[in-house]
């Protein structure tokens, strides 16, 4: 079936462009993807983005240094349907990347959950639906080389290809299911999702494996040789890991290298990075040594949000957390999509007892609220109750089931 589809057409000028955007202009189903080269520059970029329109596949690039402005209107158009297939990652990049703003979003990967395939992703969903075969070896190249190779052109075209189609398929299947509405849902979050702020952070250092297993004058070596990894890797344009992996950062603050001759003697270190970076180490060594021992880690934000909790929180979140396993469970789709962290956790913040304190909820659904309000409620008002008549001792996080 590949090996029978024309060529995408390539779009690299401002003439390529508005061709694609005339035949954008008759469509209300649009199929995008994107390309990025995280795994070979410091700040990612999009460097390819991908539409099928009907039986046309385009693939246009945006470092071929025209101005793509006007595809983000197409995006934001409410009249045609953009499909993509686990589009978070391609939302928030292109938001970042250009300002793009998503309505009339519909993601495939987030319908095949919903049908409770156990395997949503586009590889296992296009062999099972259309015995289509990806080839996924391309899929951490260089997308900001250029030329593209033809191997990257034919893997790039095949990722929104088929998306129409799916999508076509997955809407009925949906309805028979009466489980659009929970894709609904969660594109229209999607949609709505900010950018984070990827701002360097020093103390980032801790969630290294291992950082917190050190000692305090090891401790703040690790964190002066993050700071220099992050200093060279910028310089450099590459990510941090390419420049030294975590497990050097780690031996080489345990280690605590004082000379060149040291540093050359060290397994993990190849004798190029010795040689390259060699007094830079050094350096952030000895000012850690001048600084002294970290005498109290650093608190960092937990990854899921549980860290702002307090004990009694936190053990109600982990009630809801329950409640939705079973739930999915039960419906036999991703406990995601019954309700998504956010949304626990506010739920866990708040406190809501009743079903009209649901409606502050930022996140909670209407069909949430409508078909599993009365259960939530219900959970933390029992749960809340119970707590009361814990002892102080018992109260502390870890200790309300003992």
């Amino acid at each position: 079936m590949q090996s029978d589809l024309p060529p995408p057409t390539l779009v690299q000028d401002a003439r390529g462009l508005s061709g694609l955007l005339a035949d954008l202009a008759t469509q209300t189903e649009i199929a995008v993807d994107t390309e990025a080269d995280s795994f070979f520059n410091y700040k990612e970029k999009v460097c390819l983005i991908q539409v099928t329109v009907e039986d046309r596949d385009y693939l246009v690039d945006p470092l071929a240094g025209f101005d793509i402005a006007p595809l983000g209107e197409i995006l934001a158009d409410p009249a045609k349907e953009k499909i993509f297939h686990d589009g978070e990652y391609d939302v928030l990049i292109m938001k970042r990347s250009f300002g793009f703003r998503f309505v009339n979003l519909f993601d495939t990967r987030v319908a095949a959950a919903a049908l409770g395939e156990a395997q949503p992703g586009l590889a296992s969903v296009l062999k099972s639906r259309f015995g289509v075969e990806l080839d996924k070896s391309m899929q951490r190249s260089n997308w900001s080389a250029r030329p593209l190779s033809p191997k990257q052109v034919a893997y790039a075209r095949l990722d929104t290809r088929f998306l129409i189609p799916l999508a076509r398929e997955q809407k009925k299947e949906l309805e028979r299911a009466k489980r659009r509405r929970i894709v609904e849902g969660e594109c229209r979050r999607l949609e709505q999702l900010v950018p984070a702020d990827n701002a360097f952070e020093p103390d980032e250092f801790l969630r290294i494996q291992g950082a917190r297993q050190l000692e305090g004058t090891a401790q703040r070596a690790l964190r002066e040789l993050f700071v220099l990894r992050d200093k060279l890797a910028r310089e450099s344009d590459l990510p941090p890991f390419k420049v030294i992996h975590n497990e050097v950062l780690v031996q080489l603050a345990q280690r605590a290298p004082a000379s060149q001759r040291e540093l050359d003697e060290m397994s993990g270190l190849s004798p190029r990075q010795a040689r390259r970076f060699g007094n830079d180490l050094l350096q952030a060594l000895a000012r850690a040594r001048e600084l002294g021992p970290i005498t109290r880690a650093p608190l960092l934000p937990s990854k899921d949000g549980t860290g702002e909790l307090d004990d009694q929180e936190f053990e109600l979140h982990e009630r809801l957390k329950e409640w939705r396993r079973e739930q999915a469970a039960k419906e036999g789709y991703d406990a995601s999509l019954v309700l998504n962290r956010h949304v626990l956790l506010r739920l866990a913040k708040k406190k809501p007892r009743r079903m009209e304190d649901l409606e502050g909820i930022e996140g909670l659904l209407d069909w949430q609220v409508s078909e599993l309000g009365p259960q939530l409620v219900s959970l933390i008002d029992r749960s809340l109750k119970e707590f009361q008549t814990l002892t102080p001792r018992s109260r502390r996080r870890g200790h309300f089931r003992s």
